[in-house]
């Protein structure tokens, strides 16, 4: 039974691709965990834009982060021994990075240097974080979701304070992935990739995670949902790898538009640009950046 009419499809088209000399085509200890053992040239995720337009992505079997200028010129900015996965522009223009590996790093765009932020929770190593976002009142907020799914629902949404205080704020999740937060400020949305979900989860500065609600069920198929964006209107924008698209809910969790991918089918993370209606999403197998419109 379709609930909702047929959203509208939008085309996509190739706005960047990782240029030749940076591809690194081999089995790396990443693609032996999660593609079977194949070679791999890349794999983008994590975009993010820096007032001054420049467009930062990760690369995550091999540990770099890349800057792609104005005019699309792509340099590596650094490299290290990590997974790293979702990334924020800090206020200070440093990158926050959720790696699997890792934790939560801090990693200086102009040095390259790398630093960890937090290693463990409570002396307890991560599952495998995955993605995060940044709050106004200076905390973090990101998604521990290592290899959790319907078999195991017991992936962690954390919020990482500045006086060092970490909450617990989700710990049946299965298989968390993206988050976001809404326009006001007071909930969450958390895209469960193995369940086919995104749920809606109450912000409480006491850790409160009451009456958390399934906000959209995606269609099933061999993945879910991956990274979150919510744009000026409220509207909830879901980058589904499993189907080679993004759909675009509205704030009551109608699908609105389909944005369909140009190129491979994994789209799994994405930025809106300064003008709201742009949309820039990593296509990670292929290593391109795909770019679509959103009607305002």
């Amino acid at each position: 039974m379709n609930w909702f009419a047929p959203p509208v499809e939008i085309e996509t088209q190739v706005h960047a691709r990782l240029p030749d000399a940076f591809r690194d085509n081999r089995p790396t200890a990443w693609s032996a965990a999660n593609r079977a053992g194949l070679p791999v040239d890349s794999f983008l995720e994590g975009p993010c834009l820096a007032p001054d337009g420049t467009l930062y992505v990760v690369d995550i079997p091999f540990g770099r982060i890349f800057a792609i200028d104005a005019k699309g010129d792509w340099h590596r900015v650094a490299q290290y021994d990590g997974w790293p996965n979702g990334m924020r522009v800090a206020p200070d223009g440093t990158l926050v990075v959720a790696d699997y590996r890792c934790g939560l790093m801090r990693i200086d765009p102009k040095t390259g240097s790398v630093a960890c932020i937090l290693a463990n929770a409570f002396s307890e190593g991560f599952k495998g974080i995955n993605d995060l976002q940044l709050l106004p009142d200076g905390s973090i907020l990101f998604t521990d979701q290592g290899q959790t799914g319907m078999h195991d629902p017991s992936g962690r949404l954390y919020r990482y304070w500045p006086d060092g205080r970490l909450d617990r704020l989700i710990a049946n999740a299965p298989s968390p992935n993206g988050v976001a937060v809404s326009r006001e400020g007071t909930h969450a949305f958390l895209a469960l990739t193995r369940a086919a979900q995104v749920w809606r989860v109450p912000l409480d500065p006491a850790a409160l995670s009451a009456k958390t609600q399934v906000f959209a069920q995606l269609p099933g198929g061999l993945s879910g949902p991956d990274g979150l964006v919510v744009d000026g209107q409220g509207r909830v924008i879901v980058c589904d790898p499993g189907h080679g698209c993004a759909w675009v809910l509205s704030p009551l969790g109608v699908p609105l538009y389909r944005l369909v991918s140009c190129a491979g089918r994994s789209l799994t993370n994405a930025v809106l640009m300064p003008d709201g209606e742009t949309l820039l999403m990593t296509d990670s197998a292929t290593g391109q950046i795909l770019r679509g419109r959103i009607p305002a």
